[in-house]
């Protein structure tokens, strides 16, 4: 598993004017090239009388997946540029699909170019980009007494509380990044004096917008 990537927040839309042209970008976060498949699929169905629905995606750990789509404009100016862009802000399990009505003026193979990577940058910017960190959670057990100390000291701390369940002792639920989990118990230890019992839990991806 990666320690950190970059990916869209989730679904989202977006669309501009280039010469009487409509472009609408469509946005999703795809894990598998089937969900990426399947999203194509749907916003042509629902664009279908649509000029073109051209489309792009980058999935894996290694972005090992690249697919780039035309939809019958000239080849390399639609798609690439699409994915393009997705390469370049370093995105990852991402799909795009940009729908053009055509407006009555042609824009040559450069003006499609310019206006496919225009379409997805400011359709991935109003859809969010996130960074996904690879944290553990941390599970901290402790007598009622430390409470109002340890809370206080991971609230003021680079940790974040995931949850704090309160039954016949404390169990504080902490998101602790890998590389970290060893310094964490070690803080742990020595704050309670030795007299809280700390295990480590699963890993899960924990989103910040960027």
């Amino acid at each position: 598993m990666l320690q950190t990537y970059y990916t869209v927040k989730g679904y989202g839309e977006h669309e501009i004017e280039i010469q009487k042209s409509r472009f609408i970008a469509y946005i999703q976060r795809a894990e598998t090239e089937e969900e990426a498949q399947e999203f194509i699929q749907k916003i042509k169905k629902q664009n279908w009388n649509a000029t073109h629905n051209c489309s792009a995606y980058i999935i894996g750990e290694n972005d090992q997946i690249q697919k780039a789509n035309d939809d019958g404009e000239p080849s390399g100016t639609a798609g690439v540029p699409i994915l393009e862009v997705l390469k370049k802000k370093k995105l990852k399990d991402t799909v795009v699909v940009i729908t053009r009505y055509f407006g009555g003026i042609k824009l040559g193979a450069g003006g499609l170019i310019r206006s496919y990577g225009k379409a997805t940058s400011e359709g991935l910017n109003a859809t969010g980009i996130v960074e996904r960190k690879l944290m553990r959670i941390m599970h901290t057990t402790i007598d009622y007494t430390w409470l109002g100390k340890i809370e206080n000291e991971l609230r003021s701390s680079v940790y974040q509380v995931k949850e704090i369940h309160y039954l016949d002792k404390v169990e504080i639920e902490t998101y602790v990044e890998e590389a970290q989990t060893g310094a964490f118990e070690e803080w742990m230890v020595e704050m309670t004096s030795g007299q809280g019992e700390i295990r480590s839990g699963e890993a899960v991806y924990l989103e910040v917008a960027v």
